[in-house]
Formats: structure tokens, C-alpha cells, sequence
């Protein structure tokens, strides 16, 4: 059995590196091939060059900050003693409830950004064409194969290597975002015992069934 306290400070430290890789991987992925030329938009001024789901900050704000300031509180209760106070675990319930928020919005993104593939420059009709190819909507190229279907990737020819580029980074967001939701909701059912049993006693007698 474990006490809600430690329980909440094993969740609130794990928390902080899922957070820094979403954060990292979204502000990585405004720099296509490694470039800034892209978000600086030189070359098109009337056309943006950066993918729509990085613009929507998946990873920086929602599972970057939104998790990042449930993950300091939640780490702050469980080190206050055994089990914290009730307030502080009940404050924890709304907190995690922020970083489910934070950690789904993210995790939407991320997926969207996978599914619609990246913007980049390839060929349409013997013409170079800004665009995201592997769209549905507006692409020549079935969205469900792409992902699976490295063939298809050298179709973006600008940025250079934009396809692995998103694919990864969206992914490792994907893959964090979805473990930071499953801690963030173990947290809300920790807090409520938390806040319903007060703390654990201060002779190391745990919450049973915790």
C-alpha cells in the first residue's frame, strides 16, 4: 500500500520531464530542417510556411505549461509530509484536472499533426506547391498510407527531411501527452482519497488500498 503523499510526489516528479518533452519538441518544431528561414516566413510572405498544428501550441502550452504548473503543486503536496492536508490534496483535484485539459489538448494536436503530415514545398502538376500534400482534403496522396509508406516522404522536397521531422517530434508529444493524461486522472482519484482520509498518521500507517 502506498500513501496518497507519496503517491502525489511520484506523479508531480514524473510529470516534469513529460512536460519539458512536449515543450522542447513543439518550439523544435518551428524550425523545420533545422532552419528559421521558415518561421520567419521571408520567401512567401502570403503563405505560412509553418504547419498549422505547430501553431497551435499542443505541446507548449497544453501539455508544456498546463502540465508543468499542476506538476510543481502536486510535487509540493506530497512532500509536505505524509499525505499533505486535505486543502492542499483537494487543490491537487483541480490542478490535475488543468493538466488533463493541458495533457488532451496536446494530445489532440499532436494527432492532427500526424494524420495531416506537414506543410512543405512539393510537386503538384509539374509546379512547385507550398502545401501539406498528405492531407486529405487537399492532397493527392492518401493520408492513411504516408505514415507507413516512407516511399511517399521524398515527395516533400523543401524543408529537407520535414516529414521525419514531424513525424517524430509530433509523435514523442503524442506519446507523452497521453502518459501525462493518465497521470494527471491516477491523481485526481489520488487527491480525492487524499481529501476524504486527511493524512496516513505520522508513524508510516498507509490509506489501505492505496
Amino acid at each position: 500500500a502506498m500513501c496518497t503523499g507519496k503517491c502525489a510526489k511520484c506523479i508531480g516528479g514524473t510529470l516534469y520531464p513529460l512536460a519539458a518533452i512536449c515543450l522542447i519538441c513543439n518550439i523544435i518544431l518551428f524550425f523545420p530542417g533545422w532552419s528559421t528561414e521558415y518561421v520567419q516566413g521571408k520567401e512567401h510572405e502570403n503563405e505560412s510556411l509553418i504547419t498549422n498544428e505547430v501553431k497551435y501550441m499542443g505541446g507548449l502550452i497544453g501539455g508544456g505549461i498546463m502540465v508543468l504548473i499542476p506538476a510543481i503543486h502536486i510535487h509540493a503536496t506530497g512532500k509536505r509530509g505524509c499525505c499533505g492536508n486535505r486543502c492542499g490534496m483537494f487543490l491537487s483535484i483541480a490542478f490535475a484536472t488543468l493538466g488533463v485539459i493541458g495533457s488532451l489538448y496536446s494530445f489532440v494536436t499532436a494527432t492532427l499533426g500526424l494524420v495531416n503530415g506537414p506543410l512543405c514545398e512539393y510537386t503538384e502538376k509539374g509546379l512547385l506547391v507550398w502545401g501539406t500534400p498528405f492531407k486529405s482534403a487537399d492532397g493527392e496522396f492518401n493520408n492513411e498510407s504516408y505514415l507507413f509508406n516512407k516511399e511517399l516522404w521524398k515527395e516533400c522536397v523543401q524543408p529537407k527531411g520535414v516529414v521525419e521531422f514531424n513525424v517524430i517530434l509530433f509523435s514523442l508529444i503524442l506519446a507523452a501527452s497521453g502518459i501525462e493524461m493518465v497521470l494527471c486522472l491516477i491523481q485526481m482519484i489520488n487527491g480525492l482519497f487524499g481529501c476524504l482520509c486527511g493524512t496516513c498518521g505520522e508513524k508510516g500507517r498507509s490509506f489501505a488500498g492505496l
